[in-house]
């Protein structure tokens, strides 16, 4: 089995990564694969809502001059997917928002290809509007057919700087149990 997580910051190694990395450790633990992309630096854009991935079916988005495709074709070969964000202004970056929409219609477009494959959202956040980042991540899972496993928390960790979110001991157990939750989770689906 194998979790992709697609870090949306426009810091390769600060707090998301940090975070996500920190659910790696306990999915690695129960022999779970991971793959970490950094979308810092890739060329992304929005939606244009031109539905093509209608009319083409191919789990391709139509738009291909970006780097999005071959993130959506991540998610498609994953057994589980992260969606981790800073929060800018009370949500997700660019960067997700983009893969968020793109995935997201080309995964209908295609008979909801991302169906029943498991999804976790880990968002770190200055100080508020995090729960906002969780929950448009969440309504992607949700609308994509897919399933969500819980925490002992919000998935978030608190921090400015970079690598100040390894001061939240909450938020890195929140992470530690999303991880555990995740992987039992993946198992039980694969059994």
């Amino acid at each position: 089995m194998k979790v992709v997580a697609f870090n949306g910051s426009a810091r390769k190694d600060g707090n998301t990564a940090i975070l996500i990395r920190r659910v790696f450790a306990a999915l690695e633990k129960e022999g779970i694969e991971t793959e970490l992309v950094q979308m810092a630096g890739m060329k992304v854009r929005g939606c244009i809502a031109c539905f093509k991935c209608f009319e083409n079916k191919d789990q391709r988005c139509a738009v291909r001059n970006d780097d999005i495709n071959s993130c959506i074709e991540k998610m498609v070969a994953a057994d589980g997917i992260i969606l981790g964000s800073p929060t800018y202004f009370a949500n997700v970056s660019t960067e997700i928002k983009a893969l968020i929409d793109r995935a997201g219609m080309t995964s209908i477009a295609n008979g909801g290809m991302l169906r029943r494959k498991v999804g976790a959202a880990v968002v770190a956040v200055r100080r508020a509007g995090a729960t906002n980042v969780y929950d448009a991540i969440n309504r992607f899972y949700g609308i994509s057919g897919m399933i969500v496993p819980g925490s002992i928390y919000w998935n978030l960790g608190i921090g400015l700087g970079p690598g100040q979110v390894e001061n939240d001991e909450e938020g890195l157990r929140t992470m530690d149990e999303l991880g555990q939750n995740m992987a039992w989770l993946m198992k039980k689906l694969h059994a």
